[in-house]
């Protein structure tokens, strides 16, 4: 049997990476994907502050299926399949509530929320080889949590969650250290939006800051006539107004760090945020000085990060912290999910202005996510002539030695090898 083909051209003496453009366009790639990643990698559920009390839940589908995310009677966190144990059937209709059972609207099977079958109507019928007992909800075959991040994963063999994520947890401590308790909770309202274009192109436009001066254009004249200080580059290699790095953290994850311009509701004035936010957001700085120390505390309120788990999660903590996780409805479309996260003591005007920047940079109708959505749409459309047109041209910065740029492909090259390794059967 021959070795599956590679999807990518590497050539690092000659300084060349290329995308066979078939990644993003295939039906059969996609079926492989979810074989090959979404079944073997740990998959983001969902944060522990979406279940404050026992009998919250949430269901959602997660890597193409549907769960229920709950906290059971005794508080524990859980995953089950929204599958019905006879039949088949959804057992929980509602997005979210409170409750002690599930009821399968079918045959009436009712199960506690910690998965177990409580009642079947008409069990006299059954033999004594029923047992009721083993027919609990199923669910993923690992599911583990880091800092309340909530992770499933299909495969009974995988790494534990926190050896998987490897150095991306120092990257998510980073947004942990927000909350003076290090309580951080998802607050109310999410964003749900399709995109016409395959889903591993939102994985680059998450953390591709080359295409910011030209997409978001708009944004940053917007900020420039509001006050913010926004500077040309300084350099002929720079194309942001500061300078920042793109970072690898291992399985396949990866991050941006930048130095900050655009502001932050932890804790970097602008002012766009108005003079009365001044004082307030000096409080919260000296707040994380004297916790922290000056120089966690510097990178705490001075850098942005755009932070990927490999394959679907990415944590933008920037403007504001926001959650997005991301799901194939076909080589051509995908569904979007999108979170505001922030510390539990904040003030009511510091989540105003945390949430203000939820809206209008990332949300589906602000400055930011309506540009990327167009490219990647037009990106899509450009595919069609994948057959004739075969390869993207992904080598910006390979020549570059030492610390790798926000604005080059190191960090997009770090995806596209763990998913080819993964695709090909060569991944560890």
């Amino acid at each position: 049997m021959a070795d599956p083909r590679s999807f990518v051209v590497d050539d690092t003496q000659k300084g060349i990476f290329l995308l066979d453009r078939e990644a993003l366009v295939s039906e059969q790639v996609l079926r492989d994907e979810v074989k090959n990643v979404f079944a073997k990698c740990w998959i983001y559920v969902g944060h522990g502050s979406e279940l404050k009390k026992n009998g919250d839940f949430q269901t959602r589908r997660v890597a193409g299926r549907p769960v229920i995310f709950v906290r059971d009677q005794q508080g524990q966190v859980r995953c089950h399949f929204n599958t019905c144990r006879h039949r088949g059937a959804i057992v929980c209709n509602d997005r979210s509530g409170n409750v002690r059972r599930f009821n399968c609207v079918y045959h009436g099977w009712i199960y506690g929320n910690d998965g177990s079958l409580q009642r079947v109507p008409g069990d006299e019928a059954y033999t004594e080889a029923f047992d009721q007992k083993s027919l609990a909800l199923k669910g993923p075959a690992r599911f583990e949590e880091y800092r309340d991040f909530w992770f499933m994963n299909l495969d009974p063999n995988a790494q534990p969650l926190t050896e998987y994520l490897g150095k991306a947890t120092d990257y998510i401590d980073l947004v942990i250290d927000q909350s003076p308790s290090g309580k951080m909770e998802v607050l109310p309202g999410t964003q749900e939006y399709d995109v016409s274009a395959n889903w591993k192109l939102m994985v680059e436009n998450s953390v591709d800051d080359y295409h910011l001066p030209s997409t978001h254009s708009t944004w940053l004249n917007f900020m420039a006539n509001s006050g913010v200080k926004v500077e040309p580059p300084k350099a002929k290699d720079q194309v942001l107004p500061t300078r920042g790095w793109a970072i690898e953290l291992g399985n396949g994850h990866f991050t941006t760090d930048n130095v900050n311009f655009r502001g932050r509701p932890v804790a970097k004035w602008i002012p766009l945020y108005g003079p009365e936010a001044e004082g307030e957001i000096a409080a919260i700085r000296a707040e994380l000085v004297e916790r922290l120390g000056e120089e966690r505390a510097t990178r705490v309120a001075d850098t942005n990060r755009n932070l990927v788990i490999f394959p679907n999660l990415v944590i933008n903590d920037g403007s504001s912290v926001t959650i997005r996780t991301f799901y194939p409805d076909g080589p051509a479309k995908m569904h979007v999910t999108a979170w505001a996260l922030g510390p539990v003591e904040e003030s009511e005007n510091a989540r105003a202005r945390r949430l203000d920047a939820f809206l209008t940079f990332y949300g589906p109708g602000g400055f930011a996510t309506p540009d990327d959505v167009e490219a990647l749409e037009m990106v899509q459309q450009g595919l069609a002539n994948w057959e004739d047109d075969r390869w993207s041209e992904m080598s910006r910065g390979m020549g570059r030695e030492g610390e790798q740029l926000n604005s080059d492909e190191h960090h997009l090259r770090i995806f596209w090898r763990k998913w080819n390794a993964m695709m090909t059967g060569a991944a560890k």
